[in-house]
């Protein structure tokens, strides 16, 4: 496929675009999902370094361990993470430097890695949860009514996995 020369290139992405979505039903509806996302994302990370000084990763991680009740397998945190699973283990890496989790071999499977949340990290998760949630109410909720709340809802499940995230 040859590429088209600049000024064509917007034209070319119109065709591109309309052959694989006829009519662009929908495209709107995702280009706003993904800047909202973007967007949000960006606040959300600037406030919680601003206030408690941990990325919103290292949140999600230490969030996520505590949802489990303290304890992983590397696999289960990677799979429930919003870190690539290479990611995952530099965070992991550094997070267990920074006294927050400890890493140990899983009793039943010497290969099998179980990540825990220490005393230091369950008093984090006690400090950024409440930062965190209402960077979240401010920036997310407050602009919905509950309405708009629950079709969000209903629609974004239809598309995801069954799967919750923090």
């Amino acid at each position: 496929m040859q590429v088209p020369v600049k000024q064509d290139l917007a034209a070319h992405l119109d065709r591109l675009i309309d052959e694989a979505v006829p009519g662009g039903r929908g495209l709107a509806a995702w280009g706003a999902l993904l800047e909202a996302h973007a967007t949000l994302m960006r606040q959300l990370q600037t406030d919680l370094v601003n206030k408690t000084g941990l990325d919103l990763n290292d949140f999600d991680v230490i969030s996520q361990l505590a949802r489990a009740g303290g304890g992983l397998r590397m696999t289960e945190l990677a799979a429930r993470a919003f870190s690539s699973r290479s990611g995952l283990t530099r965070r992991i890496d550094r997070l267990v430097e920074e006294g927050l989790v400890s890493r140990t071999t899983a009793d039943c499977d010497a290969r099998g890695v179980v990540v825990t949340l220490t005393d230091a990290g369950a008093a984090r998760v006690s400090e950024t949860v409440p930062v965190h949630l209402r960077a979240v109410a401010e920036l997310f909720m407050a602009k919905l009514n509950n309405q708009d709340l629950a079709v969000l809802e209903r629609a974004l499940k239809k598309v995801t996995l069954d799967r919750t995230f923090g």
